[in-house]
């Protein structure tokens, strides 16, 4: 046996050296090298085997978990949290929203799975209130969402959800990276899926208006019959890739923070939109008689068809 060994480790080293086999394989297959129990001078290296752990990322999803306690703790829905008076709101704000997406309204929507969260202007609690539709909607039996962070100048989902920057949107746009199960977070809510806005790029806005854009669009939007997505938009009155964004959705709800965006600005953030089918308002901050001020976050809705 012996004998064998010493043939087979004399044979390696000659095709080491003679270049048929280099030296970094006999490195990376040390102490894989068996000799033919047969007595045949022969060599068998086995296969290096890698771990499932590190497959190459464009094979799956990241998966991520957020901190529901923490979250709940800052006003937003959450399936640990008891029954609460902001989870009774969104239970009233998705529901027709849902039925819309799922070609249940009062009339077919086109493109009613994908519906754009947004406002006139910065600081109404837009991202705030795409986060709470999103969880809401996560809790539901039959519908999966993903959360789209696309307000890419300045983004706010992950750093509200307590997560770090991560690969996402504009890295998609770019075409740093190609395969979009690789930049897409799963959580630790079944249903919720995000996309970050991704690397920050000097063009963002006009990535955000290209044709690029337009295909990943339809691609979200038909990968999963079941499933919604919410894009968290930047404030229509600030940019301009937020009304060209409206294009591709079905539904849009503009968040509106009670006594203080100014009327003629809700008029003309609505008047970009108007190709839009369904407008839903809703109310920011809005006065809870039950509270008694302004304390937490009330609000209120409606439509605009």
């Amino acid at each position: 046996m012996n004998s064998l060994i010493e043939q087979a480790t004399r044979r390696l080293e000659q095709l080491r050296q003679a270049g048929v086999i280099p030296k970094a394989l006999e490195d990376a297959n040390t102490g894989d090298i068996t000799a033919n129990r047969s007595g045949a001078d022969s060599l068998q290296l086995s296969e290096k085997k890698i771990p499932e752990n590190n497959i190459k990322p464009s094979s799956f999803s990241r998966k991520v978990d957020l901190d529901l306690d923490a979250l709940a703790g800052a006003g937003i829905v959450s399936p640990n949290a008891p029954r609460s008076q902001i989870a009774d709101q969104y239970r009233v704000i998705k529901r027709p929203l849902i039925s819309n997406a799922m070609g249940k309204g009062a009339s077919l929507i086109a493109n009613g799975n994908l519906i754009m969260v947004t406002s006139a202007l910065a600081g109404e609690g837009k991202s705030f209130s795409a986060i709470n539709l999103a969880m809401s909607i996560a809790t539901e039996l039959d519908n999966t969402v993903m959360l789209v962070d696309a307000d890419v100048a300045r983004p706010s989902v992950l750093r509200m959800l307590g997560l770090p920057a991560s690969p996402g949107l504009l890295d998609l746009l770019v075409g740093d990276v190609d395969d979009l199960s690789s930049v897409l977070l799963k959580t630790n809510i079944d249903k919720l899926t995000l996309l970050p806005s991704g690397t920050p790029h000097l063009r963002a806005t006009e990535l955000l208006a290209s044709e690029a854009m337009s295909q990943l669009i339809k691609n979200i939007a038909n990968r999963y019959s079941d499933r919604i997505i919410i894009f968290d938009s930047p404030p229509l009155l600030l940019t301009t890739e937020s009304r060209v964004l409206a294009t591709h959705m079905g539904q849009i709800v503009m968040v509106v923070h009670a006594e203080k965006t100014l009327q003629v600005d809700i008029q003309h953030a609505l008047a970009s939109i108007e190709a839009c089918p369904v407008k839903m308002m809703v109310l920011n901050q809005a006065k809870n008689s039950l509270q008694g001020g302004y304390g937490g976050y009330g609000y209120g809705y409606g439509y605009e068809q």
